[in-house]
C-alpha cells in the first residue's frame, strides 16, 4: 500500500508540475486555462487518491475524499468562469502571430 499511495503522489506531484509549466510557457488565458484545467485534475486526483491511501481508514481519508469530490465539482465551475470573464474583459485567442 505504501508503494502504491507514493506511486500516485509522484505521478499527482508530475502532472501538477506539467500544469505549472504551461502556464508560465502558454501564451494565451485560453490555452493555459484549457492545459491547467485537465493537468491539474488529473494531478490533484492521483495525488489526493495518493494520499488518501497512504492515510489509511481515519478521519483524514474522509476529509480528503471530501476535498476530492469539491475540487471536481468546483475546477470547471472556475476555468469556466475565468474564460468567460477573459471573453468579457475583450480579450481574443492568439492567432499565432508574434506580439
Amino acid at each position: 500500500m505504501e508503494i502504491l499511495s507514493m506511486v500516485l503522489i509522484l505521478l499527482g506531484l508530475f502532472f501538477l508540475v506539467v500544469a505549472a509549466i504551461g502556464v508560465v510557457r502558454l501564451p494565451d488565458v485560453f490555452s493555459r486555462s484549457h492545459a491547467v484545467s485537465l493537468t491539474d485534475s488529473l494531478g490533484a486526483f492521483l495525488l489526493l487518491t495518493g494520499l488518501a491511501l497512504h492515510e489509511g481508514s481515519t478521519v483524514n481519508f474522509f476529509k480528503i475524499l471530501a476535498v476530492l469530490a469539491l475540487l471536481y465539482l468546483q475546477n470547471p465551475v472556475i476555468s469556466h468562469a475565468t474564460l468567460r470573464a477573459a471573453v468579457r474583459a475583450g480579450l481574443k485567442p492568439w492567432d499565432g502571430e508574434k506580439r
